[in-house]
C-alpha cells in the first residue's frame, strides 16, 4: 500500500522526527476539540453570568463519564488498524474500518437517548445546586444531540491516525472550531440564548467535523475507502475491537466516575468554587491533551511496529514519546499555573472565582507532568495488545484511591476543603505510573528481542 503525503512511516527511520510529525497535528486537533467546550465556558462566563458558567462547567466531568466508554472503543480501532497496516492485511483492515464507523453511529445514538431521558436525574445525583440545575439540564440535553457526530468523528480520526494521518483531522476541526466560536457569540450575545446557544453551537460544529471525516474516508483509495452501503458491524471484528477498546473505555468511565464524585464534593462548596474549579479544569484540559498526543503516538507507533515485526523499536518508542510527554507536561503545567491570573480571567472577571481556580491549578495543574508519565506508559502497553491489565492497574492505582480518599480523608472535618480533594490527583498519578512501569517491563520481555523482518521489508509492507 503506497503512502500519501499525509501519512508517516512508523516502522523505519529516526523516531523523534516521526513522532513529532504525528503528535503535533494531533495535539493541535485535541486543543481545537477542547475549544468546543472552552468557547462555551468562556462565552457564558463573560456574557451570561456566574450561574451559567457553573452550569456549563459542571457538566464536563459528567459528559466525559458518559462518552469515555465508547471513545475507548476508538482506541481499540486505532490499535487493531495500526497492527493490520503493519502486517499488510488489507482485507481485514477494510472490515475494521466499516465496523468502526458503524459502532460510532450506534454508540452516538445510544448516548443521545441516555442524555435526553436522564439528564435531570443524573445532575440531581451529582448534588448540582438548585440555582443551576435547570440550566445544566438544558445544556446537557442539547449537547447530547451531537453525540452521533462526535463518535463518528473520533472513530474516523482513529482510523486516519492508524496510518499516520493526523493533519486532515486538524484541518477539519479548525474549520468546525471557527464556526463554533462564531455561532457561540451570535447565539449568546445577539439572540440571548444563554446556555442553549452555546450547546447548539457545539452540536452544529460537531456535525460539520463528522461530515468532513466521512467525506475523506469515502474518497480514500484501497482498503481505507469507506462505502456507506457496507456500513454494518462484523461480529468477529467487533470482538477484536472490544478486546482492546472495552477495557480502555471502562478505564475512562471509572476515571470519569472518580472525577464526578470529586465534582459532587466540589459542588458542596457553592457556585463560586464550582465556577473556579470549572475554569481551572478547562485550562488543565489543554495541558492534558497536549501531553496525550504523545500517548497516542506511542500507541500507534507501537501497534504498527508490532504488526510489522519490528520489536527492537518498542523500547525506543516508549522512551522517546515518554520524554516528549514529560517535557510538555512540565513546561505547560507550570506555565499555566504561573499565568493563572490572565488565563482564569478569560473565563471570569470575578476575583473570588479566579482565587478558587488558582487553588486547583496549584495542586493539579502544576504537577501535571506526573499524569503525563502515567498516561504515556500505557500507550506502548496497549500498542502491544494488552488492555485488561493496564485498565486494572489504573482503576486500582488512580480511581479507587481517589474514591477512598473522598470517603475517608475528605470526611475529616478539618480536611474538608477543596485542597484536600485536589491533592489526591498527583498522589494517584505517581503511584499508578510506578505500577504501569513494572508491568511494561514484564510485558516487553514476552516479545522477541530481535526483529522478525528487516526494516526495508517492514517499510515496504505498509
Amino acid at each position: 500500500m503506497s503512502k500519501s503525503r499525509s501519512e508517516i512511516d512508523m516502522c523505519s527511520g529516526p523516531l523523534l522526527p516521526s513522532i513529532l510529525m504525528f503528535a503535533l497535528p494531533l495535539m493541535a486537533s485535541s486543543v481545537l476539540q477542547l475549544l468546543f467546550n472552552a468557547a462555551d465556558v468562556i462565552v457564558v462566563g463573560r456574557f451570561a453570568g456566574e450561574n451559567s458558567l457553573a452550569a456549563v462547567g459542571s457538566n464536563t466531568s459528567l459528559i466525559n463519564l458518559m462518552t469515555n466508554l465508547f471513545l475507548g472503543l476508538a482506541t481499540g480501532t486505532n490499535v487493531i488498524a495500526a497492527q493490520l497496516i503493519g502486517a499488510g492485511k488489507h482485507g481485514r483492515l477494510k472490515m475494521t474500518i466499516h465496523t468502526s464507523i458503524s459502532l460510532g453511529i450506534i454508540s452516538g445514538l445510544a448516548l443521545t437517548v441516555i442524555g435526553l431521558l436522564f439528564a435531570t436525574q443524573i445532575l440531581e445525583l451529582m448534588q448540582t445546586p438548585a440555582e443551576v440545575l435547570r440550566l445544566s439540564a438544558l445544556y446537557l440535553r442539547v449537547y447530547f444531540l451531537g453525540m452521533p457526530a462526535m463518535m463518528v468523528y473520533n472513530f474516523g480520526s482513529a482510523i486516519l491516525r492508524a496510518k499516520g494521518d493526523t493533519k486532515r483531522p486538524l484541518y477539519y476541526l479548525l474549520a468546525a472550531g471557527v464556526i463554533n466560536v462564531i455561532l457561540n457569540l451570535i447565539f449568546v450575545i445577539v439572540f440571548k440564548l444563554d446556555v442553549l446557544g452555546v450547546a447548539l453551537a457545539t452540536v452544529i460544529s460537531q456535525f460539520i467535523s463528522a461530515g468532513l471525516i466521512l467525506r475523506t474516508l469515502m474518497h480514500e483509495k484501497g482498503a481505507f475507502k469507506l462505502s456507506l452501503r457496507r456500513l454494518r458491524p462484523n461480529g468477529a471484528t467487533v470482538k477484536r475491537i472490544l478486546r482492546i477498546g472495552l477495557p480502555a473505555g471502562v478505564q475512562g468511565v471509572v476515571f470519569s466516575l472518580s472525577n464526578v464524585v470529586i465534582q459532587s464534593s466540589i459542588n458542596s462548596f457553592g457556585a463560586t468554587v464550582m465556577a473556579g474549579n470549572a475554569a481551572a479544569a478547562n485550562l488543565e484540559g489543554f495541558v492534558w491533551v497536549a501531553m496525550n498526543a504523545f500517548n497516542q503516538a506511542a500507541l500507534t507507533f507501537t501497534g504498527q511496529n508490532v504488526g510489522a515485526g519490528r520489536y527492537t523499536r518498542i523500547n525506543k518508542i516508549a522512551l522517546t514519546a515518554g520524554s516528549c510527554e514529560f517535557t510538555v507536561g512540565l513546561v505547560c503545567g507550570i506555565g499555566v499555573f504561573l499565568l493563572y491570573n490572565p488565563l482564569l480571567g478569560i473565563y471570569s472577571n470575578s476575583p473570588d472565582v479566579i482565587a478558587a481556580g488558582h487553588v486547583r491549578l496549584l495542586y493539579v495543574c502544576a504537577p501535571y507532568f506526573l499524569g503525563g508519565l502515567m498516561d504515556c506508559i500505557v500507550g506502548p502497553i496497549r500498542g502491544m495488545g494488552a488492555s485488561i491489565t493496564p485498565t486494572v492497574i489504573s482503576l486500582l492505582g488512580s480511581c479507587v484511591l481517589r474514591l477512598v480518599w473522598v470517603a475517608t480523608i475528605f470526611q475529616i472535618p478539618e480536611f474538608r476543603t477543596p485542597e484536600t480533594l485536589y491533592i489526591s490527583y498527583p498522589i494517584s498519578w505517581a503511584l499508578t505510573f510506578a505500577a504501569h512501569f513494572v508491568f511494561y517491563i514484564i510485558l516487553r520481555r514476552k516479545f522477541p528481542k530481535q526483529d522478525a523482518v528487516p526494516a526495508s521489508a517492514a517499510a515496504a509492507a505498509v
